[in-house]
């Protein structure tokens, strides 16, 4: 097995689908970092950062997790907390790895977008998809090319998670019949938790909108590389700069394991999901990278609410095998830095949709 403080980090963050009531709720008040980390993104949204909260921390939500208006800034706020949580910690990641939305923080820490600039455009992008048809997404237990026959009336690939795990996605109506089609031909399927037909073409219509809006913020090359699931490699600086790059993601196909193939390719990791539900890091386990040992795989939440001693055991457990292995050491923790040094700114259950 190859030597574990020679291997170098990854940070990876879940997208849409992988969000579920009171996820990481255990640490908020708790881990210091973690929930200014929260409070600063929540607190971009003014009044509706206070209902997410609200509902977030709630044992009955007025409106649930799998809306749009909960679950994007929600599941983006609690990535970036644990993020910067595992920063804090002295860890310093070599690379960043996200699905769909996750990339956004993945952007963020490396720099590429400010965080006031990514929170605004998360909203917006929510705010444009009421405009787009409702639909869906359809974890299935099947490789992209036996999926063929069945794509019609807009639906399509939407994420090739694993060899076996395809997402498709499209409009309601469509892929109710898809999912009927499937069923009666005895293929595993499992409707995933959004409401939206993300990464299909449904979602044209904010393309031309989010362009014109990431048009007017400021963005960088990243510090940190970032391996974006949309092209299966390191993000260019002229990629991290296009507007239009950012803005076709939501019509565009998550090509996740021929990006993680990608990165355990390029280096041996220790590959560390700061997200919840644990989607990628079951993805990542079935890699033959990590089958082997020359990678691992660190989770830093249960796979499912649990309660908040779990949610913290789960952090502890995860901070000390990384200082084990890695050979970090601790540093204070406090308010996060600016991110712009200066400027503001089986089938499994719960596959990640987007």
């Amino acid at each position: 097995m190859t030597d574990l403080h020679r291997r170098s980090i990854v940070l990876m963050f879940p997208g849409t689908g992988a969000q579920h009531a009171r996820m990481a709720a255990g640490l908020y008040g708790h881990e210091p970092v973690f929930t200014d980390g929260v409070d600063t993104v929540l607190a971009l949204l003014g009044a509706e950062g206070d209902a997410v909260r609200s509902d977030w921390l709630a044992d009955e939500p007025a409106v649930p997790m799998d809306a749009d208006t909960r679950s994007a800034p929600l599941l983006f706020a609690v990535n970036y907390a644990l993020g910067r949580l595992v920063e804090s910690w002295g860890v310093r990641p070599d690379a960043y790895l996200g699905h769909s939305m996750g990339e956004f923080t993945a952007a963020v820490l490396a720099g590429v977008f400010g965080l006031e600039d990514a929170v605004r455009l998360l909203w917006e992008r929510v705010l444009m998809q009421r405009e787009t048809p409702v639909g869906g997404m359809l974890a299935v237990a099947a490789a992209p090319e036996e999926l063929t026959g069945y794509l019609r009336d807009g639906v399509v690939v939407g994420a090739v998670n694993a060899p076996r795990h395809t997402v498709l996605s499209g409009p309601e109506e469509p892929l109710r019949a898809v999912a009927r089609r499937l069923a009666a031909d005895g293929r595993t399927c499992r409707r995933l938790a959004t409401r939206s037909p993300y990464h299909s073409p449904a979602l044209a219509p904010v393309v031309a909108k989010t362009e014109a809006l990431i048009r007017r913020m400021r963005l960088c090359p990243p510090r940190v590389p970032v391996y974006s699931a949309y092209t299966a490699r390191p993000l260019s600086p002229e990629e991290a700069v296009s507007p239009a790059f950012w803005a076709v993601q939501p019509t565009a196909a998550v090509m996740f394991w021929p990006t993680l193939e990608r990165v355990v390719r390029d280096d041996d990791r220790l590959l560390v999901e700061a997200g919840p539900a644990q989607t990628l890091a079951v993805l990542a386990r079935g890699h033959e990278a990590v089958r082997s040992g020359r990678s691992a795989v660190v989770t830093s939440l249960p796979p499912r609410a649990r309660g908040p001693e779990a949610d913290r055991r789960s952090v502890r457990a995860a901070r000390e095998r990384l200082l084990a292995e890695v050979g970090a050491a601790p540093r204070e923790t406090g308010r996060p830095r600016d991110l712009r040094d200066g400027h503001s700114g089986r089938l499994p259950v719960d596959l990640p949709a987007s």
